[in-house]
């Protein structure tokens, strides 16, 4: 609408930014000077324009065309407000008034003067003579100079608001976390939000002009350009893709800009002038890593319906096959008897741990984050898992992260990483090596990869390996090792892959990256354990951690210390304690302004004291490690 109104204008008008870039000019603008849709298109540098006026001979003819360019680009960088009147190379006449903008770049105004300066000339070599006519020309241009001031006023008013509406245009959208950008028919850009370097790292900020595909380099553009061929023939779109350079994935909207003018080409036919497409860009990485999580609880949910109904029927069964082999197996029965009942009950057994196996899938596992020390945890990795591997077997254990502490799910971290290095001694055979490296990638994911130097997964593997059920250790195997680390890998929202790397297969597991709050401070901790024996391993644990440690047996005990012993910080205390009253009875003696209590123990989920705890805030379940007692002590023991 602005290009429409101001092609009505009798005056050129031609505006350029701080760089020295074409923002628009209007159609009387490129008639007046008679400039090609290459040098006066959005974008176009100043000097470009310049030197095709200059060589043209617009300015007359000039001793050095190179001097003459570069001065008055020199004049355009050191822009001032300015009236001039000059004569042109053809003979017209034009008077030339620019004015800067707020945001930095100017607007010129042109007004062909001609008639006004042959009438001034007429004036001085026939006044006399035609003192009449003198007259009539002078009333003339008295009212050609009043319309002129009338329309040079418009023209301030709307350069004003021309001003002022761009600047609150580009402070609105250099304010959205998005790229917002227009590229015109040859595929450059005509405007940017200069924030293309933010959705898509590596790419430049200032593109205006620029080939689309030169500004997104090849790896992008190839993702976009079938949405963008459809776009220019007039089908918006809106899609996702990923990033592999950058790890990220983006949504990008294509909207088909309306033509708002058409001007035939030397050949006659309408050309498009105004069209182009609109582009919305945004990172959406953090969003789909939610959206992931979210679809596979989804899926786990169906899932656990459906298998929850078919466990409890195999369960049935199975218990009544057991007990009925038990019996056979207490009967006096023929040796080859005997060995049928004893390879049924192992396989009734095995049964038995499959559908364990299943319910840890389907079951209502959550993906609980909490602040987590990597180091420990990775220490933590290695005190479990070496003992499971024979004489023969190495495993080194790298930690690139910065980051000391992030949210994760220790439990099931833990689980997945130590069924990828079972899996791994198991493909090596007798012996090999196993490595367990963490890196981050660009800030958003941290990658624990896994590799060994075993003979790799076949072509079969890779297609199948993640599918419950697939295994390739015949009757030794379940199947469900790796659909278990997939499953925990989309419950947090990440990405699970498998490949052959140099030597044996690398198994990626790639979590979001999100950092844990600041540590808590070391402070005095008061720990209430009624197990003398519990409490020589828990207080090496806290002080490890930087913390004084204070003990108690007992309600009793715990009440004292709490009301005699200034600055305790915080309480770690098991439900179950020397006397009468138990660790939830403590809890609830606790006033508003006591400290911080944790609960820890080793009853079952089902049990009743456990139930009530849990419903105060979290519990922690016996045994656990270093890095578990860390990340415990982390939350916040009032959040269910």
């Amino acid at each position: 609408m602005t290009s429409a109104g101001l092609n009505l204008i009798q005056q050129g008008l031609s505006i350029f930014d701080d760089q020295l870039k074409m923002v628009l000019c209007n159609q009387r603008f490129r008639e007046m000077f008679d400039i090609p849709e290459a040098y006066s298109r959005p974008g176009v540098h100043f000097e470009e324009t310049i030197r095709f006026l200059v060589e043209r001979g617009e300015y007359g003819e000039v001793d050095n065309v190179e001097e003459a360019i570069t001065f008055r680009v020199d004049q355009a960088r050191a822009f001032t407000p300015h009236y001039v009147e000059r004569e042109r190379s053809n003979g017209r006449w034009i008077a030339v008034e620019g004015s800067p903008l707020p945001e930095g770049g100017w607007v010129a105004v042109y007004t062909d003067i001609t008639r006004t300066k042959r009438q001034e000339a007429l004036l001085r070599t026939r006044s006399e003579a035609l003192s009449d006519k003198v007259l009539g020309y002078a009333e003339e241009l008295a009212a050609t100079n009043r319309q002129l001031e009338a329309t040079i006023n418009a023209l301030e008013e709307a350069q004003r608001q021309l001003a002022e509406t761009e600047a609150r245009t580009r402070q609105t959208t250099e304010m959205i976390p998005a790229h917002i950008a227009h590229v015109d028919r040859n595929r450059r850009y005509t405007f940017s939000n200069r924030k293309l370097s933010n959705v898509m790292p590596g790419r430049p900020s200032d593109i205006t002009g620029l080939d689309i595909q030169e500004a997104l380099g090849e790896e992008i553009y190839s993702e976009i350009a079938p949405h963008l061929d459809k776009a220019f023939a007039g089908e918006a779109s809106v899609f996702e893709f990923f990033i592999e350079s950058s790890s990220r994935r983006i949504r990008v909207s294509f909207t088909p800009a309306e033509d708002l003018a058409q001007e035939p080409d030397s050949t006659g036919v309408a050309q498009d002038q105004h069209g182009g497409v609109y582009i919305l860009s945004m990172d959406i990485t953090r969003e789909a890593q939610a959206r992931t999580a979210l679809q596979q609880t989804r899926r786990r949910e169906l899932a656990a319906q459906l298998a929850s109904g078919m466990a409890h029927d195999f369960s049935n069964l199975l218990t009544i096959i057991l007990g009925s082999q038990s019996r056979l197996q207490r009967m006096e029965l023929p040796e080859p008897a005997q060995k049928q009942v004893t390879a049924t009950l192992s396989a009734a057994h095995r049964g038995g741990s499959l559908l364990n196996r299943i319910a840890d899938i389907t079951g209502a596992r959550e993906w609980h984050p909490v602040p987590a020390d990597i180091a420990l945890l990775l220490d933590d990795m290695k005190i479990l898992a070496t003992p499971a591997l024979p004489e023969g077997f190495t495993l080194h254990i790298s930690n690139l992260l910065h980051d000391k502490m992030l949210m994760l799910d220790t439990g099931m971290l833990q689980d997945s990483l130590l069924n990828l290095i079972l899996n791994a001694r198991d493909a090596c055979g007798t012996s090999g090596e196993i490595s367990l490296t963490v890196a981050p990638v660009q800030h958003l994911w941290a990658e624990f990869i896994v590799e060994d130097t075993g003979p790799g997964f076949s072509d079969t593997a890779l297609e199948r390996a993640m599918e419950p059920f697939y295994t390739t250790k015949g009757g030794e195997g379940s199947g469900l090792g790796l659909s278990m680390v997939y499953d925990m890998a989309k419950l947090a929202g990440g990405r699970l892959r498998i490949a052959n790397g140099e030597k044996g297969a690398r198994i990626t597991l790639r979590l979001p990256m999100r950092r844990a709050p600041a540590a808590l401070k070391p402070g005095l901790v008061l720990l209430v354990e009624d197990s003398s024996d519990i409490r020589e391993v828990l207080r090496p644990m806290l002080t490890d951690m930087g913390n004084t440690v204070i003990e108690a047996a007992s309600y009793d005990e715990a009440r004292a210390l709490i009301d005699g012993v200034p600055g305790i910080a915080r309480i770690l205390s098991d439900i179950s304690l020397v006397g009468e009253k138990t660790g939830l009875d403590l809890r609830d003696s606790l006033g508003p302004d006591a400290p911080p209590m944790h609960m820890m123990t080793s009853r079952p989920p089902d049990d009743p004291l456990y139930h009530t705890a849990a419903q105060g805030g979290p519990v922690l379940r016996k045994p656990f490690t270093q890095s578990q007692l860390t990340s415990f002590l982390q939350q916040d023991p009032n959040i269910r």
